[in-house]
């Protein structure tokens, strides 16, 4: 199999799911057409499910954010979003069918902002979840996202009371003159007494995004955040590298590197490798391990659920106008946008949907792009992936599926050669440079489907 690009630029792009949303088109434009939930799910294993839940709210937009959300809810509009959200997980769930055990082993809500809602909202969609989907989430890990200024003790005490076992909230920095650059309006003082509330509430697992590369951002001021939240001793990190892209806040403002004619912003790329192995560095010297690029786990965690980070598995189930679901054969979900208009659009669109018993928009997932997508998820972990692994899924070896990329990797140092046999790892080098590794195994009907989306 081929379809390398060999670029240079450390980052290219972020590669959380595979294919890309980019990727995807409306369905109805598929010969087959629309397909119908209950026949995609017919033939899948339902007994360890996941299941997210998507809020596309946010009290702000970040100016780097280009996930699908809106600023408010305006006109009761959270409840009309609940309103569906419920008539479509009773149309999930029916479609899953009785005819074998439907279990889900992990749950996460996410957005937007979850806990935008209110806290009666929250205990609405928890009993979404249950009521509706049937999830237990007392018994199976939940993992729920948050900001400082929506970290209320109500919310934080109906999430706790509903089995939350993780929190992430994203704070990006410390540092206010940095939050101020990244059009993320926020006080330190802010962001620690919602850290204190978040411990108060006494869930099990605290994560802490944190970003890298933001303009006027010091390996002295990164460091003033990373000491800032290891004060708090969370059982997370997620450290992420600073993108600007197109229709962003950032982006209207012209600084997005993607739009350089010139090509990549090679001093901002070495600030932003800099500061990540300074970062990585600094909490691998203070206890934490590393999973992957962007995650580092204290060791003395308490462990957060099996494949609870594995979020592009087969089986997930993703409910709301943001959430994608993913079967073996095909990956769906509702339009995707960027742009504010649009994504109110989307969402006004989805409250008003009576029927949530086909898929919308969505990509269909062969042999090939499945091994790719196999590799690419192992890979990227800092554990790797054993080939073993790789033989008795597919029948074939990984170096005999992906010989050209898997060698290029090798030739710039991106493999680690002390593994030992029969595990394909990165080494160090490797891992920090996960955002250009990524993409070099997309296949060429993906590029050439990202490269003819029209981003709106």
């Amino acid at each position: 199999m081929t379809g390398t690009t060999h670029s240079t630029g450390p980052y290219r792009s972020y590669v959380y799911a595979y294919p890309h949303k980019t990727a995807y088109r409306p369905l109805d434009a598929h010969p087959a057409g629309r397909p119908a939930l209950r026949e995609l799910w017919a033939a899948e294993r339902k007994d360890a499910l996941s299941l997210y839940l998507h809020i596309p709210f946010c009290e702000v937009r970040c100016g780097f954010c280009n996930l699908f959300t809106r600023i408010g809810a305006p006109e009761e509009l959270t409840t009309r979003y609940l309103d569906a959200l419920d008539r479509q997980a009773t149309a999930v769930r029916d479609a899953l069918g009785d005819d074998g055990p439907v279990r889900f082993a992990s749950a996460a809500f996410g957005g937007g902002t979850p806990t935008f809602l209110t806290a009666g909202e929250l205990e609405r969609l928890c009993d979404i979840a249950e009521k509706r989907m049937g999830a237990d989430l007392r018994a199976v890990p939940l993992s729920v996202e948050t900001s400082p200024s929506t970290a209320s003790a109500d919310r934080l005490a109906v999430l706790a009371d509903r089995g939350t076992t993780r929190i992430s909230i994203g704070v990006q920095s410390f540092v206010d003159a940095e939050a101020r650059a990244a059009v993320r309006p926020q006080h330190r003082s802010e962001v620690e007494a919602a850290l204190g509330r978040i411990r108060e509430a006494r869930i099990p697992v605290l994560n802490i995004d944190l970003i890298y590369g933001i303009d006027g951002q010091t390996g002295a001021s990164w460091r003033t955040s990373l000491d800032a939240a290891l004060a708090w001793r969370p059982e997370e990190l997620y450290l992420y590298p600073l993108y600007v892209r197109p229709l962003t806040g950032l982006g209207r403002q012209g600084t997005a590197s993607e739009a350089r004619p010139e090509g990549p912003d090679t001093a901002w790329d070495d600030q932003r490798l800099r500061l990540y192995r300074a970062g990585r560095d600094h909490l691998l010297a203070h206890g934490y391990e590393q999973v992957s690029m962007r995650m580092f786990r204290r060791s003395d965690a308490p462990p957060a659920g099996p494949d609870d980070y594995a979020c592009q598995t087969d089986g997930m189930i993703g409910l709301g106008c943001g959430a994608r679901s993913y079967t073996s054969s095909l990956h769906y979900s509702f339009d995707y946008a960027v742009e504010m208009r649009q994504i109110r659009g989307i969402i006004d669109r989805f409250t008003t949907t009576g029927d949530f018993s086909r898929a919308e928009v969505g990509r269909y997932v062969d042999e090939g792009e499945a091994r790719r997508r196999h590799l690419l998820q192992s890979l990227l972990q800092a554990e790797g992936m054993r080939s073993a692994e790789y033989r008795e899924r597919f029948g074939t070896d990984p170096y005999e599926d992906f010989p050209a990329e898997l060698e290029l990797f090798s030739s710039r140092g991106w493999l680690d050669g002390s593994a030992g046999p029969g595990l394909l790892r990165l080494s160090p080098e490797g891992l920090a440079h996960s955002d250009a590794l990524g993409p070099e195994l997309f296949s060429p009907a993906v590029r050439a489907a990202m490269a003819a989306y029209e981003a709106k």
